[in-house]
């Protein structure tokens, strides 16, 4: 195991007590499945350590021990990777690579798109090095490629610097390789461009071309300033009546906040509720399994997912498979949906503006600027870090700045 602490700790995954704590957890669980390190392990035996572990110790543990097995399994196959890269061809190796860049994201609990954008720069990388090994990779690769991004694609800043963060992550965590400094690779320029912001009576235009529960997210998205993942991965428990606040629990950057909860979509909420409170029950009277819940608290409360206040308030019509846990359930509605019906609404409203579901924050933002409200207080509903981020909206808003008068006017 001496071997296992050191990986833990030159790859700054845990301090030196907390690297102590992986390996006890390590131990305990082949310990508990009578079992010794070299041997292979099932998911029906971790899952039963980590129920077994739940019932005893706190969430926090749960979850660390869960990170310690999964990472020493991880650990275990990559003492292997020797005698893998002089096997099979290319292909097969960059599908091995592959399955374990998804190990190692999962492993570092990062959100499912993550995994898709990062998988999708991982094929783009391949295509583009024409299927070179890829344990023979280097730095100048990574250049190549960025430069190739910028040159040839003409991929904005955001994009390029997504696909750097794809690499990095390729290189540290599963080829173990260092990144040289790439500076003189060709960076995409930034541009600088304003967000898309309706008028009032465009947003009103916009509502009245759109009905039912599209109608009611939408005035959930304008009235509250959620993105709009936020407004889909709402539960129950997160609508506050009494406090008329509006809980984001796991946001961007899995960050929880609360943001104000408008007095006119409370009855449409309440009576919404009802609604979808006869899909809850009808759910449970057909014994599915229940919703999805944070990684922890699915092993500590296995039937939590079936209470209500877990529930989602925008659930999907049909239940579906579950694209990590492959568990068939009721997801929440599809955000792409969501998106049509809004370009429709667009179209309908006959509105000249590029009109997504985003459109509605940028709109919620600059509505309360130009009604009096001060910056700080705009930048915690909205969930922002940097207060920069949220000064774009002083240049959209719609406020005679110094007295200033058009010449024409």
């Amino acid at each position: 195991m001496d071997a296992f602490k050191s990986y833990i700790l030159s790859r700054r995954i845990a301090n030196e007590k907390s690297a102590d704590f992986y390996v006890n957890w390590v131990t305990g669980f082949f310990g508990f499945c009578s079992k010794n390190l070299e041997d292979s392990v099932t998911t029906e035996e971790i899952d039963e350590y980590l129920t077994y572990l739940a019932k005893r110790k706190e969430d926090w543990q749960v979850r660390q021990a869960s990170d310690a097995i999964q990472l020493y399994l991880f650990f275990k196959k990559r003492n292997n990777r020797e005698s893998r890269r002089e096997v099979g061809d290319g292909k097969a190796k960059w599908k091995a690579v592959a399955e374990e860049m998804r190990h190692a994201l999962r492993l570092r609990h990062r959100a499912a798109r993550t995994e898709e954008a990062y998988l999708g720069w991982l094929r783009k990388y391949y295509l583009f090095l024409n299927g070179k090994a890829p344990y023979s990779l280097d730095s100048s690769h990574v250049k190549d490629f960025m430069t190739h991004l910028a040159v040839e694609k003409n991929v904005a800043e955001s994009t390029q610097n997504q696909a750097f963060n794809a690499i990095l992550f390729l290189y540290r965590h599963v080829l173990d390789k260092p990144i040289d400094d790439i500076s003189d690779a060709i960076r995409a320029k930034a541009p600088k461009r304003l967000p898309v912001i309706l008028t009032k009576d465009e947003v009103n235009q916009l509502l009245a071309c759109m009905s039912g529960t599209d109608l009611l997210m939408a005035k959930v998205m304008y009235g509250t300033g959620v993105r709009l993942n936020e407004c889909l991965q709402l539960r129950v428990q997160d609508l506050d009546f009494g406090r008329g606040v509006l809980i984001i629990r796991m946001g961007k950057g899995k960050k929880d906040r609360e943001t104000v909860f408008p007095e006119k979509l409370k009855p449409a909420l309440r009576k919404h509720l009802e609604k979808i409170r006869e899909i809850h029950e009808r759910d449970r009277k057909n014994d599915l399994p229940g919703v999805q819940l944070p990684h922890a608290l699915e092993r500590k409360y296995p039937n939590a997912g079936k209470q209500w206040i877990w529930f989602w308030v925008f659930p999907a019509d049909k239940i579906s498979m579950d694209p990590i846990s492959h568990v068939v359930r009721r997801h929440h509605c599809y955000k792409g949906t969501l998106q049509k019906v809004f370009r429709q609404a667009q179209e309908q409203a006959n509105i000249p503006k590029r009109v997504t579901t985003h459109t509605m924050r940028h709109s919620f933002a600059t509505h309360l600027l130009e009604d009096g409200y001060d910056i700080r207080t705009i930048q915690e509903l909205l969930g922002h870090s940097d207060v920069r981020t949220t000064m774009i909206y002083t240049h959209v808003a719609n406020m005679n700045k110094l007295g200033v008068k058009s010449p024409l006017d």
